[in-house]
C-alpha cells in the first residue's frame, strides 16, 4: 500500500522550487543528443564527446526528492549502475538544482552524497546553472535518457512505470531504462523508447 506520508512528501517536493524555463529545442528520439560540458564532483571536465562510441545514460537527481530516495534507499539505482557500467555503459548522474534550492550540490556535498548512498555511476555532473537540464528539457528527478553508441537519443522518460515515492511500488515495476539498455546491447530497436517521466520537479534557478 502507498504510504500517505510518502505521497504528501512527494507532493510537496513536486511543488517546491518549480521555475519557468526559457524555450529550448526539444531533444528528439533518434537524433543526436545535445552536446554538453560540465565539471564533475571530482573537478574533472566531462563532455558528451568524451564518450563517443559508448552507450551513455543520463540520470537527473535531487538528494532531497523522495522519488530519488525510493530508488537509492532500495538499492535498485546503484545495482543498475553497477551492472551497466560492468557492461561498458557510461552512467552520468546530473544535478541541475540551483544554489539554495533542494538538492543543490557543491563538489564536496556531491561526493558525500555519493559515499552515503553507495552511488556506482561514472560521474556526477554539477549543472547548477541548469544549462544541461534545459538542453535536455529534464523535468523530473529522476528523468532518464539513454544515448546510443552513435550519439543518438535512444530512450527518454521515466526509469520505470511506477510514478510513486513508496518503495513498495518497485515490486513488479517495468524497468524502462534497463529494458532499453538490454535492447541496445542485443542490437534490437528499443521497444519502448519514450515514457512519461515522473518525480520531483527539477529545481532550476527561478531567476532565469
Amino acid at each position: 500500500m502507498i504510504d500517505r506520508r510518502m505521497l504528501l512528501a512527494a507532493a510537496l517536493c513536486l511543488g517546491v522550487g518549480a521555475a519557468a524555463a526559457p524555450a529550448f529545442a526539444a531533444p528528439q528520439l533518434g537524433q543526436p543528443a545535445p552536446p554538453f560540458s560540465a565539471l564533475d564532483a571530482q573537478g574533472h571536465r566531462r563532455s558528451l564527446s568524451d564518450f563517443k562510441g559508448k552507450t551513455v545514460v543520463l540520470e537527473w537527481t535531487n538528494s532531497g526528492c523522495p522519488y530519488v530516495g525510493k530508488h537509492y534507499g532500495s538499492g535498485t539505482m546503484q545495482a543498475l549502475q553497477k551492472k551497466e557500467r560492468a557492461d561498458g555503459v557510461v552512467w552520468l548522474t546530473v544535478s541541475s538544482s540551483a544554489p539554495d534550492m533542494q538538492g543543490y550540490f557543491t563538489a564536496p556535498t556531491a561526493r558525500a552524497w555519493a559515499a552515503k548512498e553507495h552511488w556506482d555511476g561514472t560521474a556526477i555532473l554539477l549543472d547548477s546553472s541548469g544549462k544541461i537540464g534545459r538542453a535536455y528539457e529534464a523535468k523530473n528527478t529522476p528523468h532518464m535518457f539513454v544515448i546510443d553508441k552513435a550519439g543518438r537519443i535512444a530512450y527518454m522518460g521515466g526509469i520505470d512505470d511506477r510514478p510513486y515515492a513508496d518503495p513498495e511500488s518497485l515490486k513488479g515495476a517495468k524497468p524502462y531504462v534497463a529494458l532499453a539498455l538490454a535492447d541496445l546491447k542485443a542490437g534490437r530497436p528499443v521497444a519502448i523508447p519514450v515514457s512519461q517521466p515522473y518525480g520531483c520537479s527539477v529545481k532550476y534557478n527561478s531567476a532565469e
